[in-house]
């Protein structure tokens, strides 16, 4: 299928590895221009040379610093000239016990939803002139264990994004949320061993496997795409099975 992306624009936060990086490079084989933003900049050199300068444009920024979504904006729309599609994907998990000062809430919070919100009312605007966007926002899974102030946060983006998508919709622009299942990354294979991980995909993942981030990203460039116009305001987990709940 051909997804109408050739010669789209994009901005992919948390670019250097994991589901952040197999996005951005799923973009670019599209034919889409990407400015991939993270901290490492070792890691976005190497994901520049990997995929061609052409293609990715690496912005070394980390979305928590302030006044951080600006900075990351005006770097793509100088190196880009306009911006098509945003992916908002830097985040981090935050458990949490049950006396953790706010200081540690408000970390989460900063960085799970108030960075994605920045970031894209940062794009909006030349989005709704352009009268065309796309914005897929990667979040987080909403059957916790315990208490992760990043749960909080990713449910707020979900509650954020349906309300945007009813504003925005009018101008040709999308928003959707990816809340990723098991998904291999170098956090899980530090902190899960191989025999622990094949037990918990024979017993809890129906697809009886952990995902790869391609398996997300392959998703998230569909719904960057014009193909995906008529889905907005979604919630769909790429999860191999694992959600128990029905809806």
């Amino acid at each position: 299928m051909d997804l109408g992306l050739k010669s789209k624009t994009a901005v992919v936060t948390g670019a250097s590895i994991g589901i952040g990086r197999a996005i951005a490079k799923g973009l670019a084989a599209e034919g889409v221009r990407v400015v991939g933003v993270a901290r490492r900049n070792d890691l976005l050199a190497e994901l520049v040379k990997e995929v061609g300068s052409g293609l990715i444009a690496p912005f070394e920024q980390d979305v928590m610093e302030k006044d951080a979504a600006e900075k990351i904006a005006a770097f793509a729309l100088k190196e880009l000239g306009h911006v098509d599609i945003l992916i908002n994907n830097a985040g981090g998990s935050r458990p949490l016990p049950v006396d953790a000062p706010d200081s540690k809430w408000d970390e989460a919070i900063a960085l799970n939803f108030t960075s994605y919100r920045r970031i894209a009312h940062a794009l909006l605007p030349q989005m709704i002139a352009r009268k065309w966007g796309r914005i897929v926002n990667i979040t987080g899974k909403s059957e916790p264990e315990g208490l992760n102030a990043a749960f909080a946060a990713k449910a707020a983006v979900h509650a954020w994004a349906k309300g945007l998508s009813r504003e925005i919709g009018e101008h040709g622009i999308t928003i959707n949320c990816i809340p990723p299942g098991r998904i291999m990354s170098e956090q899980i294979r530090r902190n899960y061993a191989p025999d622990y991980r094949e037990r918990f995909a024979e017993e809890e993942i129906p697809v009886g496997y952990w995902g790869e981030p391609e398996d997300l990203a392959a998703l998230a460039v569909f719904l960057a795409s014009p193909v995906a116009r008529y889905i907005t305001g979604t919630v769909i987990p790429v999860d191999g099975g694992l959600r128990r709940y029905q809806f």
